[in-house]
């Protein structure tokens, strides 16, 4: 027991490596919420195109795209991004390899759990906000967009969740998020409780996420 504690639940290391791990735990924060809100409006876009558009080879091409990346690894793709940019003769700083790495990922994903929400809403409500003079756009904006946003929130925020564990991946091209900070201090302390650690600080930030989405799906059944 003993060894257990001093080898993953060394308080002594905990108190030394947390501020280190703070700035990666501020670099994991910011970076979600940078990569987000791309994959949720390019995956809006998506989902809007495979919904809207009456043209039949773009709707072949944007699903294929969505099954591609839906399939391809994100590591895979992460590293294949930030190291192989450079045969092509372009020098990607590690934040634009990561984000372009995550909306390709993410805007797969999200697009398929906004045309599930835009299918679920009535074919009706289109009719009635055109006949109040509204324009095909408008009626979007204003009409389908925020009910299917509505009808599908639990998963957003469920991708959302998945989104945030995923940006341990940037590790792998050296950006200093939580898992990378985690990793270093372990090398500096030859123990591994700077990862238990790290694994304590991810579970203080996504379990208030994890609580607020099982509220809206208790919700959505009750309406159900």
């Amino acid at each position: 027991m003993d060894a257990l504690l001093q080898n993953f639940f060394n308080l002594a290391i905990y108190r030394e490596v947390f501020p280190f791990l703070l700035k990666g735990l501020w670099t994991t924060v910011w970076l979600s919420l940078l990569v987000i809100p791309i994959g949720v409006v390019s995956g809006l876009v998506l989902a809007l195109v495979c919904t809207q558009t009456r043209h039949r080879w773009l709707r072949i091409t944007v699903t294929v795209y969505i099954d591609f990346f839906r399939s391809f690894p994100p590591l895979v793709l992460l590293i294949l991004i930030y190291f192989g940019a450079p045969f092509l003769g372009l020098d990607l700083p590690k934040l634009a390899a990561v984000a372009i790495g995550f909306m390709l990922n993410n805007s797969s994903y999200f697009s398929e759990v906004f045309r599930a929400g835009i299918e679920s809403v009535p074919h009706g409500q289109m009719e009635a906000a055109r006949s109040t003079g509204l324009t095909r756009l408008q009626a979007l904006q204003h009409v389908i967009v925020p009910q299917a946003t509505r009808n599908v929130l639990p998963d957003l925020l469920s991708n959302c969740i998945e989104v945030i564990k995923l940006t341990t991946i940037a590790s792998v091209v050296a950006l200093p998020e939580l898992l990378r900070a985690a990793r270093d201090a372990q090398s500096l302390v030859y123990n591994p409780s700077p990862i238990v650690l790290a694994a304590l600080m991810y579970l203080a930030l996504l379990w208030p996420l994890v609580r607020w989405l099982s509220r809206l799906e208790h919700k959505n059944r009750a309406i159900a």
